[in-house]
């Protein structure tokens, strides 16, 4: 009995020992946002229940270890998936959207694994009034970007006189062809001055054949108070194929009557470079109401003007909008609640 207290005794100084060296952190959480939508693209109305209206519906872990020095391990694994059905997002893929561990210190961060993009995790909240997510968003509509890039490696600046960059690049593997090399690569940047917030960045990305490369840049100015700050946006879609050529201009604002509340209005011209005339133009408008830390409820509205054969549908921000007739006009409105453990 005495040997038995000794070692157990023994066990707790070493796992002391190892705790005053090394704590670690692990966090699950989620996300749940579901909600009613009405959209009529032309070809008649449909009235759905929909997941991922305003906020992308997740679960996931995330945790961080202390290894001394001023030097954190972190990583993240996430799933999406509906939370009107309960299907995944990608039923092949244990975690589709974040599997990525890393490296953070006094020199920035490094992420190594399957990831957001800069362009969507840095920068599109600089973008609009609602970070371009939900129908009411033009640039959510018109844009035609992938969120995620797997194999990649990303780094992230510390911040200095109100600069903050990411850069990422992203490996081939054996679902593209060639099936080795770079397949893509971004680079963002963010200049906070006072109340004005300037962005900007570029990316560039094979298609998974190999016969095309696509080409965007984003820039943005805005002006805020801790109530309201309005935005002025443009992006520039580029495929080397000549398949695409886009041009999408911006302006938004949003306003808070109070803490706990905001509301944004949105608009968006997109002008098709093709020479075809597919262009369009939407108004949109999204009000969110926090019920609690935890709990937040909102409606989003959105009216496009399709031009000519123009067919862009209004997207929510983790589902695409239903089939437009070409040139039809299409009009949508979401009521959700969104719940964040």
């Amino acid at each position: 009995m005495k040997k038995l207290a000794i070692l157990i005794s023994a066990v707790a100084s070493a796992c002391a020992v190892g705790t005053a060296h090394a704590q670690s952190s692990l966090t699950l959480y989620g996300v749940i946002d579901n909600g009613i939508e009405y959209q009529n693209g032309g070809a008649g109305a449909v009235v759905r229940a929909s997941s991922g209206g305003l906020a992308a519906t997740v679960y996931g872990m995330k945790g961080e270890e202390d290894i001394g020095g001023g030097l954190h391990v972190n990583f993240q694994l996430e799933q999406g998936f509906s939370a009107v059905n309960g299907q995944a997002s990608n039923p092949a893929d244990a975690f589709n959207r974040l599997a990525w561990v890393g490296l953070s210190g006094g020199f920035g961060e490094l992420r190594f694994g399957r990831q957001k993009k800069p362009e969507y995790l840095f920068l599109n909240r600089e973008m609009d009034a609602v970070g371009v997510q939900s129908i009411a968003s033009p640039l959510n509509n018109f844009n035609d970007v992938t969120v995620r890039a797997s194999n990649a490696i990303t780094y992230f600046t510390p911040t200095a006189y109100g600069l903050t960059a990411q850069f990422s690049v992203a490996m081939r593997d054996d679902t593209t062809k060639p099936t080795n090399g770079i397949q893509f690569y971004n680079a963002v940047a963010r200049w906070v001055v006072g109340h004005f917030h300037f962005a900007a960045g570029y990316e560039q990305q094979g298609n998974a054949t190999g016969t095309s490369l696509q080409r965007v840049l984003r820039a943005v100015a805005s002006y805020g108070t801790k109530s309201a700050r309005v935005y002025l946006a443009y992006q520039s879609e580029r495929e080397s194929d000549n398949s695409e050529k886009l041009d999408i201009y911006a302006l938004s604002g949003s306003y808070s009557f109070s803490p706990f509340d905001r509301l944004s209005l949105m608009y968006g011209y997109a002008h098709d470079r093709t020479g075809q005339g597919n262009n369009a133009q939407q108004v949109g408008l999204t009000y969110a109401y926090s019920l609690s830390r935890s709990t937040t409820v909102y409606t989003s509205a959105g009216f496009i003007q399709n031009r000519n054969q123009a067919q862009f549908t209004l997207n929510g921000t983790e589902y695409s909008g239903i089939d437009v007739a070409p040139g039809a006009n299409v009009r949508g409105v979401i009521v959700g609640m969104i719940h964040r453990f």
